[in-house]
């Protein structure tokens, strides 16, 4: 499931969309990927939906550069399915050599480390 919320212009957006596992690996096939970063980014764990979500939440970070905690927590929440899972996710990034979290001025913010 993703969650996205947000602005339209004026309109808040909030949007819940529903996918299986075949949504999930078309979505990915769409998603560029350097080949063996996001393995080497990950440790050790068994395969499966859980190896998805930790390359979906690595692209994320990746491909915004850097993102703000709470906008990051969202998108994750959204990915996961619940707020301990996205949480989860959240704390497996801090800890992530791919990932810097730096001190912004309201909340954290997760940057890409080249």
């Amino acid at each position: 499931m993703i969650r996205i919320r947000g602005n339209v212009g004026a309109i808040a957006v909030d949007l819940t969309v529903e996918m299986d596992a075949e949504d999930w690996a078309r979505l990915g096939a769409q998603l560029p990927v350097v080949a063996g970063e996001a393995q080497a980014a990950a440790p050790a764990a068994p395969r499966g939906q859980n190896d998805a979500l930790w390359e979906t939440a690595l692209r994320l970070v990746q491909q915004a550069g850097q993102v703000s905690g709470p906008e990051l927590l969202g998108q994750l929440e959204g990915l996961a399915g619940s707020t301990a899972a996205g949480k989860r996710l959240l704390v497996r990034l801090r800890h992530c050599s791919q990932v810097s979290v730096q001190a912004g001025d309201q909340a954290p913010v997760y940057c890409w480390v080249e």
